[in-house]
């Protein structure tokens, strides 16, 4: 996909898993960039790269299955590639940071939320213990985390799943990173809570400038959320543009099945729309488009060779045989 200057570029990107089955391509070849203050959203299937390309943007990528084979990660003009594992955690928290899918998984259970904020903070910022305390109210003000004082001395099972979503974040802008990376972060809190934290996020983000890649399989909330969406399906980005774009003008086969997907209110219907069969194993990806095994589309040549990367719009691109 193009790829333009910006806060973070990412081109061609390779994360494979050597495993005792083969080489697992979770990530094969992904390019994308993303501007200082805006969102970009990463949809598509379970298994299909998402939360892998984050991962490998902060170099977190397990070891020793899980290696980045290929491509650059520019970061305000730094190569993370190039970075020791040192400079890397120096790096991921203050000017990189990634709040993940539970909050549960993220919190120390036998600490307190005040002591887990402040870990975060003393980690990146020289400040005394007066001003570590005054910082650690501040997030839980920035948070919207009513009494501060009180919840300071809360464990995180004392909270409730929205509260320490919400902690979470603030650990995760406790050192006013310049990209938020968020994991499908709303996928544990009912409806409300999930309205309330989306709109959080947005403005904090528009009055800080941070930018955020937002990781969901909800198109819903991608298109409250993101300026531009990127669809991922097995390990590629196989769409990427503009967020009214990619709902008013789907191009790629699969984006178009993954909108009729959407139940719509001034529609009734007695079943949802369903794509048929199941993704490919990505270590034994069929020849050709990876799509062409479900696609309703599907010619001769889409079972033998990968489409190249068409534009078919301003700032909209995919990667299908129809479009070229």
């Amino acid at each position: 996909m193009a790829v333009r200057n910006g806060l973070l570029q990412v081109i061609d990107l390779k994360t494979y898993f050597f495993t005792r089955w083969g080489v697992v391509k979770a990530v094969d070849g992904v390019s994308f960039s993303l501007e200082a203050g805006k969102t970009l959203g990463l949809v598509g299937e379970s298994g299909c790269g998402k939360s892998i390309t984050c991962l490998s943007i902060l170099r977190l990528v397990p070891e020793p299955a899980g290696r980045i084979v290929g491509g650059k990660i520019l970061f305000e003009g730094d190569d993370l590639l190039a970075k020791s594992q040192g400079e890397m955690r120096k790096f991921r928290g203050k000017r990189v940071s990634m709040i993940l899918q539970d909050p549960m998984t993220s919190l120390d259970p036998v600490f307190t939320i005040g002591s887990q904020l402040s870990e975060a903070i003393e980690t990146h910022q020289r400040v005394n213990s007066g001003g570590l305390r005054q910082r650690v109210r501040e997030m839980l003000r920035l948070v919207e985390i009513p009494s501060p004082e009180v919840r300071m001395r809360s464990y995180p099972h004392e909270m409730s799943g929205g509260m320490r979503q919400r902690v979470v974040g603030a650990i995760a802008l406790s050192c006013e990173p310049h990209l938020l990376i968020a994991d499908e972060p709303t996928t544990s809190l009912d409806v409300t809570t999930q309205a309330q934290y989306l709109r959080l996020l947005k403005g904090i983000q528009e009055r800080s400038r941070v930018g955020m890649i937002f990781i969901t399989h909800d198109l819903g909330i991608a298109a409250k959320m993101c300026d531009r969406v990127a669809v991922m399906y097995a390990g590629k980005i196989v769409e990427e543009a503009g967020v009214r774009r990619i709902f008013g003008e789907p191009a790629h086969p699969y984006t178009v099945a993954l909108m009729k997907s959407l139940p719509k209110l001034e529609c009734k219907t007695d079943r949802l729309f369903s794509i048929e069969g199941q993704p490919p194993a990505l270590h034994n990806l069929p020849p050709g488009c990876s799509f062409a095994p479900r696609c309703p589309d599907v010619m001769d040549i889409c079972q033998s060779r990968y489409p190249p990367v068409a534009s078919v719009g301003e700032d909209h691109h995919v990667a299908c045989w129809l479009r070229t």
